[in-house]
């Protein structure tokens, strides 16, 4: 029996991205399963338009219009949604815009999915595209498109943060075992029937960062594994749509979404480090650091107004 995989791609404000993102998949190799490419514009600002001549080299391809911009979770849920209407689909799969696939990425990941059927999510090796690492000047030529971006995720309560494990090295071989990790990037991660039957969809609530540590901690609560694959390769250009580092919109949504992730799925002990942290930011913090507290314990959530 042939299953059936949706890849999500949700464009906001990023076309010609997007449009390179669904020209990588074109030579895609799958075997054993079959897929389609539906793009859910969020609202961007120019709405996303693709020609016939596009869509005539790209059949596979399916466009979905949201009404604004749902943020990252809504406008995966939305693609979630209508490949769960239209398909019955077997595996969804969420991918960046901003990234470029090997074209056996996906075959490598229903490979492993399929061999074990305890396994929820599974994310795939990523590495920075080609001038798009952190630091530029740090790596030889030789080295550019194998520095790391992702080969797991730790979550540490302690200091309230979620990392990517080996973020920044160049990779030596050095991270490719198979193995269960803490989180799965929302960046590339290919979700069974299963964890949307048992767990649900992204939670609304993040809008904007923390919805895939968030996703997979409850997946592993529910007694599925999250593992990552290093046999699939894909390379991320890093997208700047939230504003970059330190801007007012990363501060608000991190801040807010740090502490809810917290108090949601952390240790007793540890919750009090979110109630610190809040405290903090509450006293000593930014403009937009004092209202995600506010927002956050009052229980606004979503998308906000940021200040």
């Amino acid at each position: 029996m042939t299953n059936h995989i949706s890849i999500i791609i949700v464009n906001y404000n990023t076309p010609e991205e997007t449009k390179a993102a669904i020209k990588s998949l074109a030579d895609l190799k799958h075997f054993a399963f079959d897929y389609k490419i539906i793009v859910v514009d969020n609202g961007s600002k120019d709405t996303l338009k693709f020609s016939q001549d596009f869509l005539q080299k790209n059949p596979k391809v399916e466009l979905l219009l949201s009404d604004g911009n749902l943020g990252f979770s809504g406008g995966n849920n939305l693609g979630i949604q209508h490949a769960i209407d239209t398909y019955d689909s077997d595996y969804y799969l969420l991918l960046n815009s901003d990234t470029i696939v090997d074209n056996e990425f996906l075959q490598e990941l229903y490979n492993l999915a399929k061999k074990d059927p305890k396994i929820g999510l599974v994310a795939p090796k990523i590495y920075f595209h080609r001038g798009f690492e952190y630091f530029n000047d740090s790596y030889k030529e030789a080295e550019r498109h194998k520095v790391l971006w992702y080969v797991g995720g730790k979550v540490d309560w302690t200091n309230l943060l979620s990392y990517h494990i080996g973020i920044d090295e160049v990779d030596r071989g050095h991270f490719d075992q198979i193995i269960e990790t803490d989180y799965a990037t929302g960046c590339v991660t290919l979700i069974s029937r299963e964890v949307i039957e048992r767990v649900g969809r992204l939670d609304d609530r993040y809008f904007l960062y923390s919805e895939d540590v968030d996703f997979s901690l409850r997946v592993k609560e529910a007694g599925l594994k999250v593992v990552y694959c290093p046999s699939s390769v894909v390379y991320h250009k890093i997208g700047r749509s939230s504003g970059g580092a330190g801007s007012t919109l990363q501060q608000y949504y991190q801040t807010r979404n740090r502490i809810f992730l917290a108090m949601r799925h952390a240790p007793w002990r540890y919750k009090l480090t979110a109630l610190r942290l809040a405290l903090n930011s509450l006293l000593g913090g930014s403009r937009s650091e004092r209202k995600a507290v506010i927002d956050v314990f009052i229980g606004r959530m979503g998308k906000q107004a940021v200040v």
